[in-house]
């Protein structure tokens, strides 16, 4: 019997938090536009909006060995509460932005919540494989997935909105209220674990994992494949062309928003259309159709109307590849190491989209047009694919053992 993403909402634990991850999502990038579009505002260089995307993603390097050991450590529901109040107080610092005098200040408070919210992501995703397994895991995935995607997307195009009508500081204020309901969802949740005692000391558990992640080279690669997902790291692309073209058709609030909403909407579209058929013998054909459309993309994106045309289609297959490398790294992992070695695969999942920020913002910097800078992105997947078909003949045959 195949499992249904409704099926996966009975579960009373996954159904609560989807509705609290729902709303979290959705305030993050509802206040990711007001962020952007007021560093261009302020004036802020190329290399500044890519240190500010680049906040983003930073924490998941550079807190990896001590939120694993966390995550093993500390209570869910706990974590979860603290990382909640973290970011409500973030939000509130965004408002005492008021120049580009307060850039670094900024880079600080963005880091600081985004700290939080890769703890609370990591801290989930550990969590499910303990209370799921199988089709009911890999559909969790999806279903995640898949509300990031509709936060993203309803979250970017509302944000922009927002942003354009009412201002930065309503923006940022709706998000706190956004992310103060899900902490009240949080305080409901019922959730019946049996915790696994460590009595190691924090170093060695850290270490631990480290060297259980050094001895399973299967991971290594796994981890290194869903890596690669972040070639679609489009943030700082989407903002330069924002401010290149597309502010001569649109406000550049609107333009951000409604070009991300876009894309996201693929990316809620594409599992419920293409998930069914992906499996580990066509993934690398699935890897080179994504690199094969942003090069596409990269030859109308100059023009609006085409651009978000090309970005749609370049979505569609972007979450499926996600959910998909993720599920097959979290059923090779022991239960006792799903924090860490989680952890560690966000780091270095980050520490990838952090190298294409920089790489964007730089190259751009230096002159390079952002069509070629695109199609660069583009072959990173083909290249992906290439390793993939050599992962499949060496490593996939032994999928399901758990000893490599």
């Amino acid at each position: 019997m195949t499992t249904s993403y409704w099926d996966v909402l009975k579960h009373p634990v996954v159904a609560r938090l989807t509705l609290i991850q729902f709303i979290s999502y959705f305030g993050t990038w509802f206040s990711q536009v007001a962020i952007a579009s007021m560093m261009l505002e302020y004036g802020a260089s190329e290399l500044a909006i890519a240190y500010i995307f680049m906040m983003l993603m930073l924490p998941a390097i550079v807190l990896a060995p001590i939120s694993g050991w966390i995550i093993d450590k500390v209570s869910f529901k706990k974590l979860m509460s603290i990382l909640l109040i973290i970011e409500i107080i973030m939000t509130l610092l965004f408002m005492t932005i008021n120049s580009l005098e307060d850039i670094n200040a900024l880079m600080l408070f963005v880091f600081i919540r985004s700290a939080a919210s890769s703890i609370l992501f990591a801290a989930e995703m550990a969590l499910f494989p303990k209370i799921l397994q199988g089709e009911m895991l890999k559909k969790t995935n999806e279903l995640h997935s898949i509300v990031w995607s509709v936060c993203f997307a309803a979250g970017m195009a509302l944000g922009g909105l927002v942003t354009y009508y009412f201002g930065y500081d309503t923006t940022f204020l709706i998000d706190v209220i956004l992310y103060s309901i899900a902490f009240i969802l949080l305080l409901g949740l019922q959730l019946s674990l049996e915790p696994i005692k460590h009595t190691e000391s924090a170093l060695k558990m850290m270490k631990s994992g480290f060297i259980y992640l050094k001895n399973h080279k299967k991971l290594i690669h796994l981890i290194l494949l869903h890596a690669s997902i972040g070639f679609t790291s489009f943030e700082t692309l989407i903002t330069l062309l924002a401010d290149l073209h597309y502010k001569y058709i649109v406000a550049i609030p609107l333009a951000i928003g409604w070009i991300n909403a876009t894309r996201a909407l693929a990316m809620t579209i594409g599992p419920l259309l293409f998930s069914k058929y992906i499996n580990d013998k066509n993934l690398h054909y699935i890897f080179t159709l994504q690199g094969l459309a942003i090069i596409s993309w990269s030859f109308v994106q100059h023009h609006y109307m085409f651009s978000i045309m090309g970005i749609f289609i370049v979505g569609l297959l972007s979450t499926s590849l996600w959910s998909y490398t993720y599920y097959m790294l979290q059923k090779e992992i022991e239960v006792k190491y799903l924090g860490r070695v989680i952890a560690y695969n966000d780091m270095i999942f980050m520490l990838f989209n952090i190298s294409i920020t920089l790489f964007v913002g730089y190259a751009a910097k230096m002159g390079m047009e952002l069509k070629y800078i695109s199609i660069i992105m583009g072959c990173g997947f083909i290249s992906t694919a290439i390793y993939y078909k050599w992962f499949k003949k060496h490593y996939l045959s032994d999928l399901d053992n758990k000893s490599v």
